[in-house]
């Protein structure tokens, strides 16, 4: 690789370059897509990358230490490069990203120069304008435990430990109506009470949107019919008939806990913690002095 790099080189130092930038962008559902600027198409490491997407872009701003790369790309939407409707569904939304320095007379003199994941993407008629992120964004993210009174975990994540498939727990069928107002709606959910639903996760697993998932605002019963209520509606064109799964939602309480999910051995809220108030009590004189609550 090093070779190849300094092959590279040397011919950026020539009077007259062949270079073109490549593409490489693989979605969070395994896609894979290739572009390049060349006008034609070119094709290396299991990668082809087509021309004549309309795609460019911004000189990179890479810097050392821990800086974020900044960078954006632009584009040509079209059916056979990005598909509008894909990106208004969110399937590129946090697409990993690679972008490469060829020589398109020898593709085996490249450099790899950047490498990262997509963040927000802007459209504007026919084009669209996507962020570029560096792998140093991830440095960006908090970590660490917090101590509140609601639970911190994610319903089935490797700190719950709830089995998502344990059997009456999640639902999973065709969808029978979609209302005006983006409901998705059942005559009935036998076996599971109103609300059951709310702050769970629906994902589709049949059809055009097939892939796509949501977060569930409301679990309601209104007018003799099951509504499910999305905190935002799905682009991706969902109907009747296309397959879905509901996912029990969780208010991170540490009843829903013991009583909905017999699961509290695995908690990780702390109910008990004194709240914001509790700075402001004062001591009391009292008969009795037993240690135990001031209330």
């Amino acid at each position: 690789m090093r070779q190849t790099a300094e092959s590279l080189w040397a011919h950026t130092r020539m009077g007259v370059t062949t270079l073109a930038r490549c593409w490489g962008l693989t979605r969070q559902d395994g896609s894979r897509y290739g572009f390049t600027d060349h006008d034609l198409d070119l094709s290396f490491e299991d990668w082809v990358f087509t021309a004549g997407t309309g795609l460019s872009a911004r000189a990179l701003l890479q810097t050392t230490g821990l800086s974020v790369d900044n960078s954006s790309a632009q584009g040509a939407l079209s059916d056979a490069a990005l598909p509008e409707a894909d990106i208004l569904a969110g399937r590129f939304d946090g697409a990993d990203l690679s972008c490469w320095l060829v020589n398109w007379q020898n593709t085996e003199e490249r450099w790899l120069q950047f490498h990262g994941s997509l963040g927000e993407l802007h459209r504007a008629g026919e084009a669209f304008e996507a962020e570029l992120r560096g792998l140093t964004e991830a440095l960006n993210q908090p970590l660490g435990r917090i101590y509140q009174k609601p639970c911190t975990a994610v319903l089935g994540d490797g700190t719950c430990r709830f089995d998502l498939s344990t059997p009456g727990y999640a639902f999973e069928g065709a969808l029978e109506e979609v209302t005006q107002d983006g409901a998705y709606q059942w005559q009935d959910l036998e076996g599971f009470e109103q609300g059951w639903f709310t702050d769970g996760r629906l994902t589709v697993q049949s059809g055009e949107a097939a892939g796509l998932w949501g977060s569930i605002k409301r679990d309601q019963q209104e007018a003799g019919a099951r509504r499910i209520t999305l905190w935002e509606q799905l682009q991706g064109g969902l109907r009747a008939g296309d397959q879905l799964r509901l996912e029990p939602g969780c208010d991170k309480s540490m009843q829903s806990c013991r009583l909905k999910f017999n699961n509290l051995f695995n908690y990780q809220g702390f109910p008990d913690i004194p709240g914001e108030d509790w700075v402001m009590a004062v001591a009391k004189s009292s008969p009795r002095a037993t240690g135990g609550s001031r209330r």
